[in-house]
């Protein structure tokens, strides 16, 4: 689990690289996009090179869902935190990694909710 999950570490992605991420905002989508989302913006960088921005896109309707099922309210920290750890997933992974903006489907909420349940009390 991450101890900072405004400003962490993550890795090895597939090659072999460490990324050094850093939380920028978080945003209802409908102000900028006209999307039902919680969007959470990272910069991600590795190797030294200039950092990219990364947008994380967390479904309201999803999110919601989860919150009751979790019985956690829905804030801004916890959106955080469900970012966070679904951009490290996908850095470790490579999955999705070259596309700026990633919508994150349900299944992957529960996932991480699920992840932040079970985390000892005080590490997240």
């Amino acid at each position: 689990m991450l101890d900072n999950f405004r400003q962490f570490q993550a890795g090895p992605d597939p090659f072999g690289r460490t990324w050094q991420v850093h939380f920028d905002w978080l945003q209802n989508g409908i102000s900028i996009r006209h999307a039902d989302t919680v969007d959470v913006k990272f910069g991600i960088s590795t190797g030294g090179a200039p950092f990219e921005e990364r947008i994380i896109a967390l479904p309201h309707p999803a999110l919601l869902a989860a919150s009751k099922r979790a019985g956690h309210a829905l804030t801004d920290p916890w959106c955080l935190k469900i970012a966070a750890l679904h951009l490290k997933e996908m850095l470790e992974t490579g999955q999705d990694v070259e596309k700026t903006l990633v919508t994150v489907p349900e299944p992957d909420i529960e996932q991480h909710v699920r992840e932040l349940k079970s985390a000892p009390a005080g590490s997240h």
